[in-house]
């Protein structure tokens, strides 16, 4: 994938955030990785539009987060819907799971991604 403007301070925050992954990021991520989930590339703290996303998938325009409870403080959800904003107007689809969402359902979380990419297809 070509490299767009990406400042070398995002590159490199980018690359720290994939050294130091959440458990629940980790437990997404070998369900992600290696087009393990029906085929389709994601890409792990990739930067978009000056955001580190935690995972897309570039063939489908789909973003997922994993949110902590940091989120769910007030500053965390205007933060969130703002960024969210900014990535829809640039024709991403935004999903958000909770950590323990990931953590706890993991099945649940891979139909919710298959359905936004237009699959019926189960992990």
């Amino acid at each position: 994938m070509p490299h767009r403007d990406v400042s070398r301070s995002l590159r490199a925050n980018a690359r720290s955030l994939r050294k130091t992954m959440t458990p629940a990021e980790k437990k997404l991520w070998n369900a992600l990785r290696g087009h393990r989930l029906d085929g389709i590339a994601f890409r792990r703290q990739m930067p978009i539009a000056g955001y580190i996303v935690d995972f897309a998938a570039p063939s489908h325009k789909l973003i997922v987060e994993l949110d902590g409870s940091q989120h769910g403080a007030a500053d965390g959800v205007d933060a969130d819907r703002l960024r969210d904003a900014r990535l829809s107007a640039l024709g991403w689809t935004v999903l958000r799971f909770w950590n323990a969402d990931v953590l706890d359902e993991l099945d649940g979380v891979c139909r919710k991604i298959l359905d936004a990419c237009g699959t019926g297809d189960t992990a």
